[in-house]
């Protein structure tokens, strides 16, 4: 049995809809370690997948304290109260922002340059000294076809005015249900932290100009200079079998999903 943290979120909702075996955790914000003891004892649960956070990178600069409490605290609580039990953490491809090579990355190239980055990787490192079997996911940018707030996808599909991205940029965005999928080869998976998502070779202005073109987009993408990369290599996790289409294959297999191609 797996236990959700943030089962209503975009991540979680799409683990407890394709994983079976789920339960849902309660709301863990503001709980004491006690709390955190005693929701997992009373779930039955074997395995713990985190996926709650505070991760909008603007509201973490503007409320530092809180983003620690979401994003350090109450993991480094799971891990204290896990006991035995296997954990797998979401972390983010935002431990890059600051790393002076231009990518792909690997895990020991990591160097935050925001509060939320920061955080993340502070959340790693402290649940790995308690929990070494644990699992730490670096997640990139994940969409979905869904409602809810604005991805990637829906980014594109969606466009009415001109979309900008650069032919200098590269990062990975990634499916949700793949994620989801991948779950069972990622509980199986030795403890420490792994680059999780789809990998391309093109970059982003390339990536979005060709999927808005599979979908029949009339829009504009304008070349833009680029920022910094978030490009990773996820061949540490696909050693072990987790594996993810392609950035731009994952995108026409979420529009197949939602019907938007045939």
């Amino acid at each position: 049995m797996i236990l959700v943290t943030g089962a209503t979120g975009f991540v979680g909702k799409k683990i407890m809809d394709v994983c079976s075996d789920t339960v849902a955790s309660p709301s863990l914000r503001d709980v004491s370690l006690d709390d955190v003891k005693r929701v997992i004892e009373a779930s039955g649960v074997d395995v713990i997948v985190h996926t709650a956070a505070i991760s909008d990178i603007k509201d973490c600069e503007a409320d530092p304290e809180g983003s620690y409490r979401a994003n350090v605290e109450l993991p480094v609580f799971l891990a204290k109260a896990a006991e035995g039990r296997k954990l797998v953490c979401f972390s983010s491809d935002q431990v890059y922002t600051g790393s002076e090579k231009e990518g792909p990355y690997a895990e020991g190239d990591e160097k935050p340059a925001n509060t939320y980055a920061k955080h993340k990787l502070e959340m790693e490192k402290r649940v790995l000294d308690i929990c070494p079997d644990a699992v730490m996911l670096r997640a990139e940018w994940m969409y979905d076809f869904g409602p809810g707030k604005p991805n990637y996808y829906t980014i594109v599909r969606n466009a009415a005015a001109p979309l900008r991205f650069s032919s200098g940029n590269y990062r990975g965005v990634t499916y949700v249900k793949e994620v989801a999928e991948n779950m069972e080869k990622v509980i199986a998976l030795p403890g420490g932290a792994y680059n999780f998502g789809s990998e391309t070779n093109r970059s982003m202005f390339n990536i979005t100009k060709e999927f808005a073109g599979a979908l029949g987009c009339d829009i504009t993408i304008e070349d833009v200079p680029p920022l910094h990369n978030l490009w990773m290599d996820c061949s540490k996790a696909r050693k072990y079998g987790v594996v993810f289409s392609e950035v731009l294959d994952g995108l026409l297999k979420c529009a197949k999903d939602e019907g938007g191609l045939l």
